[in-house]
């Protein structure tokens, strides 16, 4: 028992000095030197007089009375503006008691200055939220679901401290993505599974079916003239000093990155289900066990290939919905490139776990064949009696 606390103490201190190595690596350049200061300021006083309303929305500059709630200038009040420009996914206005984020310009001044207004600050119930989260989890998981939480940690930090700078200095983004989604399938599935063959089965065929995912998608993207630039903000990034980025490689590596989850989950359902098999019918050859693996594989693609379909068409509901609107059925807007793109993504997705299936059934009934084999073939010991001590004396 102390052996085993041990072990799940020495697990989680690797996993938090992990996240402590990436939290420290340096990030990539910036676009531009950041200028001021920026703070948290409630907002006492709103100005509405220079808003108009261009149909439904507004457009001009809203005036602000905030006051500053933290840094050297706490408790000053300084006159702020924010600015409108009718694009509802980008415009925020604000009312009296709002907690905003402003950025006053070097050398700020209560009489002189005037901050800006960023946006709404999100921050106090974003970390509410997280830290709920991470008591339900630690509370409900015990230990596996402490290193449940560093391992949601650590993937945090791998995209945000190893992929995204890694791409934006140049390296290919679809295989870097890879080499990342190899990183964290190894690290996740053998902290689940545990160093041995069941890991090894379920981590072999994620990799394989991800790496099938990659191959179609390079593929699909180019007969299909998907161009990249349907990703948000990549326009923006490409004009702002990284043209030397390849948005269409970016977009496979997103599509690889976004099914990797599900085919993880897949990979260890179908390994463990092997393994239970192989667990109470020690005797079963290796075909016996790949055939179990394949229904229990074809049980759960199904469900999982919905998933997907369900996940990623949430994330454009409201284009279908203006398409709908307008009367358009679906053989007309398919060709549309953020329809396609989205379309290929879920296609993709779901190749890769229709394929994870056969992989992870061929390798966990190859592995935990063999390993049931050793187990059964070994030479039992030999059963010990105690010794009955016999009376010397005659009857």
């Amino acid at each position: 028992m102390k052996r085993a606390l041990h072990r799940e103490l020495g697990v989680i201190l690797v996993l938090a000095l992990s996240c402590a190595g990436l939290f420290f690596i340096p990030g990539p350049n910036l676009l531009a030197t950041p200028g001021g200061e920026r703070a948290r300021a409630r907002v006492i006083r709103v100005d509405n007089g220079d808003l108009q309303l261009h149909g439904l929305l507004k457009f001009g500059s809203q005036k602000l009375e905030v006051e500053i709630l933290g840094g050297p200038h706490r408790g000053q009040v300084f006159r702020a503006a924010n600015e409108l420009r009718a694009q509802m996914e980008l415009d925020k206005e604000f009312v009296p008691g709002d907690v905003a984020v402003v950025t006053l310009p070097p050398g700020a001044t209560v009489e002189d200055s005037v901050a800006t207004a960023q946006d709404h600050d999100r921050s106090f119930w974003l970390w509410t939220l997280s830290l709920g989260f991470c008591v339900a989890l630690c509370i409900f998981g015990n230990w596996t679901g402490v290193k449940a939480l560093f391992s949601f940690i650590l993937s945090c930090l791998v995209i945000w401290k190893a992929v995204i700078p890694l791409v934006l200095r140049g390296w290919p983004a679809s295989w870097t993505i890879f080499g990342a989604v190899c990183f964290l399938t190894g690290a996740i599935l053998f902290l689940v599974a545990g160093f041995n063959r069941k890991g090894v089965a379920a981590f072999l065929g994620a990799i394989s079916g991800v790496f099938a995912g990659l191959c179609l998608a390079h593929w699909f993207t180019v007969v299909m003239k998907i161009n990249g630039a349907v990703l948000p903000y990549s326009q923006t990034l490409f004009y702002g000093g990284y043209e030397f980025l390849d948005l269409q490689d970016i977009f496979v590596g997103a599509m690889i990155l976004a099914s990797s989850g599900a085919v993880m989950d897949l990979a260890m359902d179908i390994a463990a289900g092997v393994d239970e098999v192989a667990c109470h019918s020690p005797r079963l050859s290796a075909r016996a066990l790949i055939a179990s693996g394949m229904r229990i594989g074809r049980s759960v693609v199904g469900t999982m290939t919905t998933t997907l379909l369900l996940a990623y068409s949430g994330g454009y509901i409201t284009l279908l919905m203006m398409f709908c609107a307008q009367g358009n059925p679906p053989w007309e807007f398919i060709n549309n490139p953020l329809v396609a793109s989205e379309a290929v993504k879920t296609l993709i997705g779901s190749f890769s776990l229709l394929l994870v299936a056969p992989f992870t059934a061929l390798f966990a009934g190859i592995l935990l064949c063999r390993a049931r084999q050793n187990t059964a073939e070994a030479p039992a010991a030999p059963e010990r009696f105690p010794e009955t001590s016999q009376d010397p004396s005659p009857a």
